[in-house]
């Protein structure tokens, strides 16, 4: 029986949370994109797709109307993600690390057999982090991305020394990219990796998701 746990991003994200604040203007003009990140736009019609296709599989729930009432920052929390996964890229390009389709498949069956299956995964996935069935393997690749960052980094992320030291490699890329938000989302925090007043409501929250140990790959 697995103990709970907090996942490597909850793990990380209650600590930068905690550190001093430090915003990244978003005051431009950004006609039909959500951000530009990296120099690249994120489309608002991206942000939307994905919060429909959320919205949409929250509709199919027998707790429809609890879970949309929970998750009233659906398109904020949408860009939230599609920013992060950038500065975590860029992040583990820095630091030369890759992921690999097998190693997102192990760290996705090993959720699977932890969860009890398929459907009970996929439904905890869709009231914890308000993710669709057809977005999950975007955010296992950030499960194994992150400790592998970490360890490239030669950090612990169950110490708050290792997580210090994962949070100044992000808050580096995420300067780096020079992010841009249109004022309509609020504006990226570099230090907390917050977007606005955006905290994802799983981020401190103490779970069994996730294998005891980061699986590896070829």
């Amino acid at each position: 029986m697995h103990r709970r746990r907090r996942t490597a991003l909850a793990v990380l994200a209650a600590t930068l949370v905690a550190a001093p604040l430090l915003s990244a203007c978003g005051n431009q003009s950004h006609p039909g994109a959500a951000a530009v990140v990296g120099g690249e736009r994120i489309e608002v019609s991206v942000v939307q797709a994905r919060a429909a296709d959320v919205r949409s599989a929250q509709g199919s729930s027998p707790e429809a109307a609890q879970l949309v009432n929970k998750s009233g920052q659906l398109n904020r929390a949408k860009l939230h993600g599609l920013i992060f996964g950038r500065v975590l890229d860029r992040a583990a390009a820095d630091a030369g690390v890759t992921v690999t389709r097998k190693e997102i498949q192990e760290m996705r069956k090993a959720n699977l057999a932890q969860q009890g299956g398929e459907e009970r995964f996929e439904a905890m996935m869709l009231q914890q982090r308000w993710v669709a069935p057809d977005q999950i393997d975007a955010d296992m690749r950030q499960e194994v991305q992150l400790p592998k960052l970490a360890a490239a980094l030669g950090a612990d992320l169950g110490t708050p020394a290792g997580q210090q030291v994962v949070g100044e490699a992000l808050t580096k890329a995420s300067k780096a990219l020079d992010i841009d938000v249109n004022p309509r989302f609020g504006t990226w925090d570099d230090q907390k990796m917050q977007l606005g007043n955006y905290s994802a409501p799983w981020i401190t929250q103490v779970t069994e998701f996730g294998p005891q140990d980061s699986p590896t790959g070829a």
